[in-house]
């Protein structure tokens, strides 16, 4: 039985995919799972969930800037780099699979100066900091975009995989996910997430959105607001509910039905978190991407130029987005079905469906 410790911290867009990789994993053969986080990140509830092993090691990212949080904080990882030794050394792993994230650091580094096998996934086209420092220990990177080979120069292998998307994301069809929601045939559907928190300024244009399609037919906004921003989209709309302001829209705090929504959907009003692209991909779906303006070395917009430059999107600058954009967009979209039929299926050629499995076998592989 393999013994395979998986890492990786801080957000979502690095746990999910960590958590794909595991369920694929375990899918495949008989391991014996560890998962390292923090104590303090998302992992530390989203992981014990799942019923993973699960412990944590002391660390958070370092300051730019020589301080005395810098010190403390360099402490704090010198002394993480102990304890992971010590968890390699009793948890005696075949592989470790790091997804991103700070927690990554010590636990790849320590494993692979014990010259046990490792992998790291890069999800994003501009490399994270911790990802390019472990490429030059670890014996394999995969990576969810091609352009994110350039940043891997100095690894031993690197293999594009694409990002692992949850298999629940495949499994609905455009009519189960219509049906899921009362959609007519002939209602274009538009989806537009922020996120789980939110995006402000995506909720805020979409405002004036939801009043110009107010009750208009055929057209239908499933609108993702975030928990952190529901009531405010509610209370500048006058509504009580996220059913209740106009036939032509649904708003909720938080989608937990996101694969029937993504089934039923003619077009996506997203982030460009690489995670959330692997999923429209996979789906193809025409998308209307709107980057995170303050991502690590703004990411969010090299995600989204590559779906741009395939011509499975358009791209809004962030601080550029008005409701009357996004009006504009939807309106030109919804008349112009042609277009989208093309966007759909640039976007199907860039999703790569079976990133999970690619990378299972990857791990499997070099953990023999």
């Amino acid at each position: 039985m393999k013994r395979i410790i998986i890492s990786g911290g801080g957000t979502g867009g690095h746990i999910y995919p960590a958590i794909t990789i595991y369920k694929e994993i375990a899918a495949m053969t008989d391991a014996e799972f560890l998962y390292i986080g923090t104590d303090h990140g998302l992992e530390a509830n989203i992981v014990p969930k799942e019923g993973i092993p699960f412990k944590t090691l002391p660390v958070q990212g370092l300051d730019r800037n020589l301080s005395w949080r810098a010190l403390v904080t360099l402490g704090k990882t010198m002394g993480s780099l102990v304890k992971a030794n010590k968890i390699i050394s009793d948890f005696k792993p075949d592989i470790v699979i790091g997804t991103g994230g700070y927690v990554c650091g010590p636990i790849l580094l320590a494993a692979a100066l014990r010259k046990v096998p490792t992998l790291i996934q890069e999800q994003n086209t501009i490399a994270g900091v911790t990802n390019k420092i472990l490429s030059r220990f670890v014996d394999v990177v995969a990576v969810g975009f091609e352009d994110a080979k350039k940043a891997f120069h100095r690894a031993k292998r690197v293999v594009y995989t694409g990002n692992p998307v949850r298999p629940e994301v495949l499994v609905d069809s455009r009519e189960e996910g219509r049906a899921f929601f009362n959609l007519r045939d002939d209602e274009f559907t538009v989806l537009i997430a922020g996120g789980s928190r939110g995006a402000r300024s995506i909720n805020t244009a979409m405002i004036e959105v939801h009043k110009y399609f107010k009750d208009v037919k055929g057209i239908k906004l499933i609108h993702v607001t975030g928990t952190n921003e529901y009531e405010s989209v509610l209370n500048a709309l006058g509504a009580t509910s996220g059913d209740s302001y106009s036939e032509s829209s649904l708003i909720v705090p938080y989608m937990h039905d996101m694969p029937k929504a993504l089934a039923a959907a003619d077009l996506a009003v997203f982030r460009a978190g690489a995670v959330g692209l692997a999923e429209l991909t996979v789906r193809g779906i025409p998308s209307l991407l709107i980057p995170y303006p303050y991502a690590a070395e703004d990411h969010q917009t090299y995600n989204a130029r590559a779906l741009v430059s395939a011509g499975a999107a358009r791209m809004i600058v962030d601080k550029m987005l008005r409701g009357k954009d996004l009006i504009s967009e939807i309106e030109y979209y919804k008349q112009n079905p042609g277009e989208l039929v093309r966007m759909a299926k640039a976007a199907k050629e860039l999703g790569k469906p079976e990133a999970a499995h690619h990378i299972a076998e990857l791990a499997l592989e070099i953990a023999k």
